[in-house]
């Protein structure tokens, strides 16, 4: 099976950069941060296989021991926080396109997963998750009545 990546707009992200850049030269960027109201989103990507659901998300910089992962039968929720390692002398200025602060991610899954047989691993900034499904959605085929 193909990966594709999906842009509903595909010009959002220049857009995004662009608007960074205005309020960073008007001086927002520090109240936002002080205020914690950061935007960090984790991408992600979901695969389904015959047995199982695929789930990867891209979160680099972040102790595995700083997320929190809760697997439904139905959705995922991961949440977190990336802390800035940034320091600033007196005299000098940091300049930073990373996102960081607070985020939770909430994804719906296409089918019913066993969420108590779910598993997790933390490599390289990316986390995967393996959901198996349940074993109905598994062997799921419908009989259709001819008239």
């Amino acid at each position: 099976m193909a990966i594709v990546h999906f842009e509903a707009f595909p010009h959002i992200d220049t857009l995004h950069r662009q608007m960074n850049r205005l309020f960073d030269d008007l001086g927002f960027a520090a109240a936002v941060q002080e205020r914690g109201l950061s935007n960090f989103v984790p991408a992600a990507e979901l695969e389904e296989t015959d047995e199982a659901l695929v789930l990867r998300l891209e979160i680099p910089g972040i102790n595995p021991d700083d997320l929190t992962v809760e697997v439904m039968a139905e959705s995922v929720s991961i949440a977190g926080d990336r802390q800035s390692t940034a320091q600033t002398t007196e005299n000098g200025a940091t300049r930073s396109e990373f996102r960081y602060g607070k985020f939770q991610r909430v994804i719906p899954l296409p089918t019913r997963i066993q969420n108590t047989k779910a598993e997790a691993k933390y490599e390289n900034g990316i986390l995967s998750l393996t959901l198996p499904k349940v074993e109905e959605e598994k062997n799921k085929v419908v009989k259709v009545a001819i008239r």
